[in-house]
């Protein structure tokens, strides 16, 4: 007869790695997330720079937000002067629960 001896380490390895999986999974998803978002505000922050160079330029500011909203889905632009600078404030939903991203770029107002 075989006898089983306590303490007996079989199986623990499957055990650790079934407690283990869904915090290595949960990580994944998280960093999949952020790089995502960080890659949605590099967008943003291109739209914005390309928005104030066009509003700067003299063109309405409407043409502010197309810009934005087509490089940036769900994204809306605001257009603000500061002195001699035309701004653009691009806003959109990161993607991420209730995270919301924003870029502001600013061009010298007449085109120059």
């Amino acid at each position: 007869m075989i006898r089983r001896r306590l303490g007996d380490d079989r199986g623990s390895v499957v055990a650790e790695f079934a407690v283990a999986l869904p915090a290595v999974v949960l990580v994944l998803v998280f960093c999949a997330g952020a790089l995502a978002a960080a890659a949605r505000h590099v967008r943003l922050q291109d739209a914005a720079a390309d928005a104030a160079r066009i509003v700067a330029r003299g063109e309405p500011d409407a043409a502010a937000g197309a810009v934005v909203a087509r490089a940036v889905p769900g994204a809306s632009a605001a257009v603000h002067g500061s002195g001699d600078f035309v701004c653009v404030t691009a806003s959109a939903p990161a993607g991420i629960a209730l995270v919301e991203l924003s870029a502001t770029s600013c061009a010298l107002a007449g085109g120059l």
